[in-house]
């Protein structure tokens, strides 16, 4: 075992956090010239300067009473930030790739023009010179490159922001893939972070994003997950980590890390580039049932998030492979390499294999009971217990109208249930239209805030909503997710038997009292002593504030036009009378202020 394997979790997770405090504590301090890259420090700043400087001239001094006139709608100025935001990141890459991917998640606080515009970034950028390479690869061995891998290919498999893969034989003959670090890749995250730390300390100046978002917090999230990113050991103890939890599942399989040729800015892993989730044709070559493949890759994903709760939170079309097995025609011994063309054969079994799990979720165990609550009312369609898991999550906001989700919720399931992937497609339209004009209110507040460890399981589960789909048009979610919430209720109801029995004694002790509790309460009602107090709901109350407004409103603009017509008919009167003049002023004076006062 090597020093970079014995390296333990907490370690791992020290350094990331005082990494982190560093880069919050620097981030209105002049940044270390020994870890900055000040040309692109600079220009980063600038980007983000400009878009602070937008926010505060278009969204805060424009967003005044009568200067609003002259205010462009927010959306397209929004995306078209966005927009250069997104192509600064495609030139300059490193961590800005990650801040616009990350970004893109925030449903909660950001409009979807500008999450779809960042959605498009692509962890693809051009490969690292093969010497600068090899280079580093030397000094992480302190030897030849040569005497420790056999043969290495001088052509990248890939190269994303952080790191590039290069396929490589050990000495015994085995392929192997080396995901390799970027040289200089460490003064480039530190620049870019530090930039970033910066630029969220300016957006606590508007009140309207700090409000929502604890931005500290978001950055010491975002921070946390790049720096894990970095370090390969994590990484590949997640990789053992997803073998653990998938050792009993003959329909999953995990890469071996081959920790002996592994280092710190070097990782090897077994080749496992089957046939790509995304390669239809090559699927349906192999005699492979698509569909199938889409239901055991959606609830091999479900398992993730509500049983082992370690989710792989990248399992993009790249990450996933399908890897063929011998089919009962085919002789024993019969396998097949990565990349080798695989004979027809009807219905051949399959394993659904996962890479790269530098990006892994590992649920709080605060949030585990919630996820569970979910999945069991999704499964039973209980809009109650849907709801009551946001609120266990902790993913409502304060002013959030419970019941009025409550109903969304129900409403959802009536007007979705059983509908297929490929069916919710082609009504997506039509029930957006209709949620909109139904639910208008709660569309505009946007009632939810996710933790990073929800968002990433968000992503997670687009991702294989989109993907289940493209293998299987017919695909069914509620179908599936149906036996998982049953399978839920039915573990809980097994492990919980003692809370049962208690909450059952409990309950008789109440029914057992409730004659005597009756009759005190019918013997108040009679004598007079029973008050009661209403509340306005959220939605009601909202509109009765506005209807206040309207009224005051109403009440400036009458006072203003009397004193309008008043100080129009002292002007006409005489052609030097200074009290109507006064008069209209101050009808002007008393618009304004209304105006004011009623917003």
């Amino acid at each position: 075992m090597t020093d970079y394997q014995q390296r333990t979790p907490e370690q791992i997770q020290q350094d990331a956090h005082r990494r982190i405090s560093q880069t919050l504590s620097d981030s209105f301090k002049k940044p270390d010239s020994s870890k900055i890259d000040f040309k692109r420090y600079r220009k980063i700043r600038w980007f983000f300067a400009k878009a602070f400087f937008h926010v505060i001239w278009w969204d805060i001094i424009l967003n005044r009473p009568i200067l609003e006139w002259f205010r462009t709608p927010p959306l397209p100025r929004w995306q078209n930030i966005a927009s250069r935001y997104r192509v600064l990141a495609i030139e300059m890459g490193g961590v800005l790739i990650k801040l616009g991917q990350f970004l893109s998640l925030r449903v909660d606080i950001l409009p979807p023009e500008v999450t779809g515009e960042l959605a498009g970034l692509q962890d693809e950028i051009p490969a690292e010179p093969l010497a600068s390479v090899i280079a580093q690869v030397e000094e992480d061995f302190g030897r030849p490159y040569q005497e420790v891998f056999a043969w290495f290919s001088p052509e990248p498999l890939g190269a994303a922001s952080l790191a590039q893969a290069h396929l490589a034989h050990l000495e015994n003959g085995q392929e192997v893939v080396v995901k390799i670090l970027r040289p200089g890749i460490d003064v480039l995250v530190e620049t870019d972070l530090a930039a970033i730390a910066l630029a969220m300390q300016w957006l606590k100046f508007y009140k309207r994003i700090s409000t929502r978002v604890d931005l500290d917090w978001l950055t010491r999230e975002f921070t946390e997950i790049t720096f894990l990113e970095l370090d390969f050991r994590a990484e590949g103890k997640n990789a053992e980590q997803f073998a653990e939890d998938f050792a009993d599942d003959p329909g999953v399989y995990i890469p071996k890390v081959y920790w002996d040729f592994s280092a710190a800015r070097t990782l090897t892993l077994e080749n496992v580039g089957y046939i790509k989730i995304g390669d239809l044709q090559g699927i349906e070559a192999a005699g492979i049932d698509r569909a199938k493949v889409a239901r055991k890759f959606y609830q091999v994903v479900m398992e993730q998030v509500f049983v082992t709760n370690h989710v792989h939170a990248d399992p993009h079309p790249g990450n996933v492979f399908v890897k063929p097995l011998r089919h009962e025609d085919e002789p024993e011994h019969t396998t097949f390499a990565p990349h080798q063309p695989v004979p027809y054969k009807p219905d051949r079994p399959f394993q659904i294999v996962f890479v790269d799990f530098g990006m892994v979720a590992t649920i709080p165990e605060r949030r585990r009971a919630a996820l569970r609550e979910y999945v069991i009312g999704v499964g039973t369609r209980d809009a109650y217990r849907v709801v009551k898991s946001y609120q266990d999550a902790g993913v409502l906001l304060p002013s959030a109208d419970v019941k009025r989700i409550e109903e969304a919720t129900a409403d959802m399931f009536q007007r979705t249930w059983g509908i297929r992937m490929g069916q919710m497609r082609d009504m997506a339209a039509a029930e957006m239209d209709y949620f909109f004009r139904e639910y208008r209110d709660l569309v505009y507040e946007v009632p939810f805030q996710f933790p990073a460890d929800l968002l990433f399981v968000m992503r997670t589960v687009g991702l294989l909503s989109g993907m289940s789909t493209n293998l299987d048009p017919n695909f069914d979610p509620w179908a599936e997710t149906v036996p998982m919430g049953e399978r839920l209720a039915k573990e809980e109801l097994k492990n919980n038997w003692q809370g049962w029995w208690q909450e059952a004694v409990v309950w008789g002790q109440t029914v057992f009292k409730l004659p005597v509790q009756l009759e005190r309460i019918f013997t108040d009602i009679e004598r007079g002593n029973v008050l009661v107090q209403t509340a306005l709901a959220p939605n009601a109350r909202k509109a009765v504030e506005n209807l206040e407004k309207a009224v005051n409103w109403l009440g400036y603009m009458v006072l203003a036009v009397g004193l309008l017509i008043a100080g129009a008919n002292l002007s006409s009167r005489a052609e030097e009378n200074t009290l109507g003049s006064w008069l209209m002023g101050a009808a002007l004076i008393v618009v304004v202020w209304g105006f004011l006062r009623s917003r």
